[in-house]
Formats: structure tokens, sequence, C-alpha cells
């Protein structure tokens, strides 16, 4: 290959052609960005990397049979993929309720709290859990806003991007979202803890 950077089209057009090469400067290219975005989905590396091979097999898959549109948004189609693997893998956690990460975390997590005092981690363990089962009640296009915006970091116009929808209407998914949390939270009496800074 040339020092010339390429575009991630003609590596995928090099890589139809056959070329390996191609495809594995693609996965140099993004693979810290998909990575990243599983992690802070399923804050397990083990579970994060194993995420993150299904889905350069799907991709690969999917780019050999030939049905990848290519519309210019290589990195989105990615993410999207792996968005959808992490949820498969949480639909099927909700069989299996409690399990923890190999470092003992809960392995679903709507809240962050970083040095939590011991004497409050079983507030914040019950807090976590009631907000998860909560925005499991938000319908699924404001769930799917919170979960991009606030684990895979997106911003806006990347939400709007991945869900073929204008950045407005993404930024209203996001306020209806909030909305019905707060109404949510105190339908329900949940008290959020949160740990002091």
């Amino acid at each position: 290959m040339s020092k010339t950077i390429l575009t991630d089209q003609e590596l995928l057009q090099l890589y139809a052609q056959g070329s390996e090469a191609a495809f594995e400067q693609l996965v140099n290219r993004h693979k810290d960005r998909v990575y990243t975005a599983i992690y802070l989905m399923v804050k397990d590396q083990y579970l994060a990397e194993d995420i993150f091979q299904d889905t350069f097999i799907k991709v690969i898959d999917t780019l050999r049979s030939g049905k990848y549109n290519d519309e210019g948004k290589f990195l989105p189609w990615v993410l999207r993929i792996s968005y959808n693997l992490c949820i498969d893998y949480f639909r099927k956690l909700k069989r299996n309720p409690g399990i923890v990460t190999s470092e003992g975390d809960d392995l679903f997590k709507y809240m962050k709290f970083d040095d939590t005092p011991v004497d409050r981690h079983m507030d914040v363990v019950q807090s976590e859990n009631k907000l998860k089962e909560i925005i499991d009640l938000l319908p699924e296009e404001q769930r799917e806003v919170v979960m991009l915006r606030h684990y895979f970091d997106f911003s806006f116009k990347e939400i709007a991007e991945y869900s073929n929808v204008s950045i407005n209407t993404s930024l209203g998914r996001m306020r209806y979202a909030l909305m019905n949390l707060r109404k949510l939270i105190e339908t329900h009496k949940v008290e959020i803890v949160r740990v002091s800074e």
C-alpha cells in the first residue's frame, strides 16, 4: 500500500479485491473506539474482548457476503453491530439476574460511582439496580439514546446518524427520556444514592 492515507471506503474496496492488509488497517484505525464503547457498556475486560471479536466476525461475514451498503459510515455501522451484540447479551442476562464480572462488579451499571465508601456500598448497589429497572421501562427509542449517549459516549450528531434521524429528534428523545425517568423515579419512589465528591 502507498503511504497515502486511504479512506475507509478505499480500504473496503481493497478488501473486497482480496487485500487482507486493507482490512487489518481498518481494524487498527477503529479498534480503540469500538473496544472502548463496548467496555463502557459491559464494564468487564474479558466480556468486552469477546464482544469485540464477535463484532468484527460479523463485520467480515457481512462484507464477504456483499451485504454491506457503502454509505461512507463504516465506523457508525461497526458501532451499531457492537451495540446490538451488547444488547443481545444483556437480554440473555435478564434470565440470569445478579451475574457479576470477574472483578465482582455488577455487569450492567447505569450509574457510575467511584471510590464509594464501604458503608454506602449496599445503598449504591440497590440504587443502581432500581435505576436499571426503571431505564428498562423507557420506550425503546428513548432507552437507546440514553445508552448511546452515556455508555458509548456518542455525540448527538453520532446518535442521529446511528438512528437515521435528525439531531433534533435525537435531542428530543433524550429530553423525553429524562422527563420519563424523573416521573418513573417519583412513581416508584426510588431514592437515587449519589456518592459525594
